[in-house]
């Protein structure tokens, strides 16, 4: 198994390491619910130095982005971010991603860790405008600083005003003792926050400076992470989109600028719009028990109309949430519709909800 360059940190810190994907990883510390309430109340780092790097540049850096992605690309400005979804011909998805656009030519787009090899290889197929590509996935260490004291944590740690930057934004600068980082105000975990990207070479210390920094932050692993964007209704990947998802029906149609003029995906996204989404994705919260992906989903009939895509129980709210497609007919989808869901042969009921399951106001 692959591992990051804080890896042995973990190890030493007693974390519970799992294979992701291929990564020998955290999947936590002091345990998954701990873990979520710290980030929840104060704040929480993440090691997600997994996650794929790649470099568009040049005068043709745009243009191949318009071609590869759902989001338009040209609205971005420089030191601000975009999430997107990396588009296949047929509508479907190949990732979903975030793109940084840090000089007029010169774009990082930040990938999931599972997808690594296969986006690098259909970036380099779809690239008719010739743009440059370079693969930096090896080249940066990342971490996530996600909570209410995520910002000043990163302050403490760096001679950039980043509490003044806009969500979204990004920077450069020294971070934890380290020159030439790139500091952005993002995150997966519907917290304030930062995600850092540093480079590799000299990365490895970095995360204890982090930890003695104060606010009582706490390293977080995977488990909380999945629970955390979970509430937030973010999807995974793997789980609420595969390459055969549209993002229509996924509920990201705000990330898909069909306007924008032809990218791969568009005309089949056009047609889908016009003759009717067959599915949606939506929220349910779930009565007695938690849904898993792959429980089927019912009507009031008995009639299979979908299945459970991410369950879990909520740390924050103390109910059990769940993401599923159902058929978009006869009102499936429309919020306060109760479906039944089948969990390993025994029946309960689930209520469909509108937006995040949790939220909170900065």
């Amino acid at each position: 198994m692959k591992e990051t360059v804080f890896h042995d940190q973990h190890v030493a810190s007693g974390a519970k390491m799992v294979d992701f994907g291929g990564w020998h990883m955290p999947v936590s510390y002091s345990g998954t619910l701990a873990e979520h309430a710290a980030t929840r109340t104060s704040v929480g780092l993440f090691d997600v130095s997994h996650m794929g790097e790649l470099r568009v540049k040049g005068p043709n850096a745009l243009a191949a982005l318009q071609h590869l992605v759902s989001n338009d690309v040209s609205k971005l400005p420089v030191g601000q971010s975009q999430y997107a979804a990396l588009m296949r011909p047929d509508g479907g998805i190949v990732d979903d991603l975030f793109v940084y656009r840090l000089a007029d030519d010169d774009y990082l787009v930040c990938i999931n860790a599972g997808n690594r090899g296969k986006d690098w290889a259909y970036f380099l197929a779809n690239n008719p405008h010739d743009a440059e590509l370079v693969n930096e996935s090896d080249v940066w260490a990342q971490v996530a600083i996600q909570g209410r004291n995520g910002p000043a944590v990163t302050q403490s740690l760096t001679s950039v005003p980043v509490m003044d930057l806009e969500r979204g934004a990004i920077v450069e600068g020294d971070f934890a003792g380290v020159e030439g980082c790139l500091l952005a105000r993002t995150g997966y975990t519907g917290e304030d926050g930062f995600e850092v990207f540093i480079p590799v070479d000299e990365a490895e210390p970095t995360w204890q400076r982090i930890l003695a920094s104060g606010h009582d932050i706490v390293q977080v692993g995977l488990g909380a992470r999945d629970t955390l964007r979970l509430e937030a209704k973010n999807v995974l990947y793997g789980n609420d989109i595969l390459d055969t998802t549209s993002p229509l029906e996924a509920g990201l149609g705000w990330i898909t600028k069909l306007g924008k003029g032809d990218f791969l995906g568009r005309d089949a996204l056009v047609a889908q719009k016009a003759n009717g989404l067959p599915r949606r994705l939506v929220g349910l919260v779930v009565d007695k028990r938690i849904a898993r992906p792959h429980c089927p989903i019912l009507n009031a009939d008995g009639e299979v109309i979908g299945e459970v895509t991410s369950g879990s129980r909520s740390p924050t709210l103390g109910t059990n949430i769940a993401l599923g497609y159902v058929k978009a007919e006869r009102g499936n989808a429309k919020p306060g519709n109760v479906v039944q869901i089948d969990i390993r042969g025994r029946i309960t009921t689930a209520t469909v909800v509108k937006g995040p399951f949790w939220s909170r106001d900065y």
